[in-house]
């Protein structure tokens, strides 16, 4: 089934003291171009944030404003593209590989949309497959998205997760780097 990848990298990585997360490395590839291999089957694919150099080629945008966070980035991003389904992603997803996108994909059925949770049971609104018209419709309902609550924006569609998975986990603190 045909995909877009929205990735949102433009956040400010306060709890590693300002370093640009996206370009932190991991066995040699940076958090970034981890994403981007695992949706390396996207139609087409979109960062959300500060140009930089990648593994292969992508969109590139803002929010509007600048720094509005990620419902604002996803705003932004859900300009690009065309396919009926969105991958969703934050920038640091390590453990994320093309097989766990694509059973993100595969376990939609009839739903708004499907995502990981992390191997500590959480849900992951940043690590999921919508139904691109869903999402829109979620971000157009919040107004304007800047400073808006992912969970909140999002509690309305008809979601389903997986199983905790590893390719859940994202990278919030140097201490997640350890596994």
């Amino acid at each position: 089934m045909e995909f877009d990848a929205l990735v949102l990298a433009g956040g400010g990585s306060t709890r590693f003291g300002g370093v640009d997360k996206a370009m932190l490395v991991l066995d040699g590839v940076t958090l970034l171009d981890r994403v981007l291999t695992a949706t390396a089957d996207a139609q087409s694919t979109v960062v959300v944030g500060p140009v930089r150099t990648t593994c292969r080629e992508v969109e590139w945008t803002v929010e509007d404003p600048p720094k509005g966070g990620p419902v604002a980035g996803i705003a932004a991003g859900l300009q690009h593209g065309t396919a009926p389904i969105v991958v969703l992603l934050s920038c640091d997803l390590p453990w994320l590989t093309q097989a766990d996108v694509s059973k993100l994909i595969d376990g939609l059925g009839e739903h708004d949309g499907h995502g990981l949770r992390d191997r500590d049971g959480r849900e992951q609104q940043l690590a999921a497959a919508y139904r691109r018209t869903a999402l829109a419709e979620a971000i157009a309902r919040t107004g304007d998205p800047r400073d808006k609550a992912v969970r909140r924006t999002l509690a309305d569609l008809d979601l389903v997760w997986s199983s905790p998975t590893h390719a859940g986990d994202d990278v919030d603190t140097w201490a997640d780097f350890d596994d």
